[in-house]
């Protein structure tokens, strides 16, 4: 197959009128950026093109001599049953048209119709085959359990099944031009997972990032789409956009919670129909780019709230990668140490400082909320000021004071949220029902120890235990 080529597979062109398969050719060539075209003027032919050649999608013409259209649908159908049909006739009879759709074709058009109808017909048939082909792939994929091209993923040091499995996601789906979802805590390396999807795919192919965080609706649009001469002032040159750069690469969008609606709206177009304006042009342009997108936030939560829009949160996790954080995989520490450890002699140039065996053991004691963000920048200025050897008894009083700070940040956290629950609620409890309610959850968390609940409520056992006795009745399960 030919380099650059749109789609991957080939749309065969089939009438015995040489002028409407060089005209239907310019229309999907010029409006849909339809490049990969076969154009066959004998039906005699086709069933041996499609036995010799990639073709996903024929568009047939009905009234030909030698093989009709209706003849050759049956036989397609029943050779080569993954290959969509679209009639394309001069007649406009109803009952063609439901025979037609009885004997499997995809769809059926007339002649007379707008061609720009017909092509955005050509072009909806074109996704729904390479979502079928793109699911085959993936399926094919993750059966095996070895990766195709191990060195992609050379940049992420990990020993973690959970990851493995992620490399295997990504390798199945780079093959694919439907947008992937990646999320993940803040600091898992969302990033490096998006330049190693980019990696497995076609080498040839660019990889453009930006950072959506902050962009108002007028910068979103300049930014990925460009501008016309004259669209506004100081627009003295034409400006490609991020969307053009891109070609048929990966334009990788971070931070996409931050998105603001009217900018979600223009997202979602380019995901539906591949087409957006430049600003201040009337000129429609058709985009080929793959778009990866990111964020720490919960986009369900947001599109639940009505912050995000249902259709685009639906449309961009067609592939979903979800990164676990570090402390569900905490047997990467080990390696990532030495790794970090490696990479900071090397930029304070200096030779590496030994690593303690303790040091991996207590890291691992860790939960590290900013994950593996927060461990490199623990080792390098670790590194920065130990030249022989990295020291165990700094790392512990690290450890101990951001535990010390994160249990503070937890504790006001869930005074934020039990503050809102109350807010929701219809009516405030009383203090007396307040006491009972805080009462049987501490004794339903201890299981009925009245020791350690009375210390989880902050008083006195024997206080407890007057409270309980002036209840008189048993304590709520």
């Amino acid at each position: 197959m030919k380099r650059n080529l749109y789609p991957s597979f080939s749309v065969l062109l089939v009438d015995d009128e040489m002028p409407w398969l060089r005209s239907l050719s310019m229309a999907l060539n010029g409006e849909g950026g339809i490049t990969n075209i076969i154009q066959c003027q004998d039906s005699r032919q086709v069933l041996d093109i499609l036995g010799r050649q990639n073709v996903g999608l024929v568009l047939l013409d009905l009234t030909m001599p030698h093989l009709s259209g209706e003849e050759l649908l049956v036989r397609i159908s029943e050779l080569f049953p993954s290959v969509l049909v679209i009639i394309i006739t001069g007649l406009n009879q109803v009952d063609g048209a439901v025979r037609c759709m009885k004997l499997r074709a995809f769809d059926y058009y007339v002649k007379t119709t707008e061609k720009n109808r017909i092509v955005t017909g050509i072009l909806h048939a074109i996704r729904i085959i390479e979502l079928q082909r793109e699911s085959r792939e993936v399926s094919s994929r993750l059966l095996s359990d070895r990766l195709e091209t191990p060195e992609t993923f050379a940049d992420i040091i990990t020993v973690s099944k959970k990851m493995f499995a992620i490399f295997q996601y990504i390798e199945a789906i780079a093959v694919s031009k439907q947008p992937v979802l990646i999320t993940g805590e803040s600091g898992v390396g969302k990033e490096l997972i998006a330049k190693a999807l980019h990696k497995a795919g076609p080498r040839d192919q660019a990889m453009i990032s930006v950072n959506i965080a902050g962009l108002d609706d007028n910068m979103f649009s300049d930014t990925l789409f460009g501008h016309a001469r004259g669209a506004f002032t100081g627009a003295e040159e034409v400006r490609r956009g991020l969307v053009e750069q891109a070609g048929e690469g990966i334009l990788f969008l971070d931070e996409i919670g931050n998105l603001n609606p009217a900018s979600q709206v223009k997202l979602l177009r380019i995901l539906q129909d591949g087409e957006y304006y430049p600003v201040g042009s009337d000129h429609l342009k058709c985009s080929k780019a793959r778009i990866v997108v990111a964020t720490n936030q919960d986009l369900l939560h947001k599109q639940q709230l009505g912050q995000f829009r249902k259709d685009l949160y639906y449309r961009l996790q067609t592939h979903h990668i979800l990164i676990p954080p570090l402390r569900e995989r905490k047997e990467d520490i080990p390696s990532l140490v030495g790794h970090f450890v490696e990479q900071a002699a090397q930029e304070f140039g200096r030779e590496k400082p030994e690593i303690p065996k303790q040091i991996p053991i207590l890291l691992s004691q860790y939960d590290f909320p900013g994950n593996v963000r927060e461990l490199r920048s623990m080792i390098f200025d670790e590194v920065s000021r130990n030249r022989t050897a990295l020291s165990a008894d700094a790392i512990k009083n690290i450890i101990g004071n951001r535990q010390a700070v994160e249990s503070v940040t937890s504790s006001d956290e869930d005074r934020d949220a039990l503050f809102r629950s109350f807010l929701a609620a219809q009516r405030l409890p009383t203090y007396a029902e307040m006491e009972e309610i805080l009462t049987d959850a501490a004794l339903h968390r201890t299981e009925g120890n009245q020791t350690l609940a009375a210390r989880m409520l902050g008083i006195s056992q024997p206080g407890l235990s007057k409270r309980l006795r002036s209840r008189k009745k048993e304590p709520l399960e």
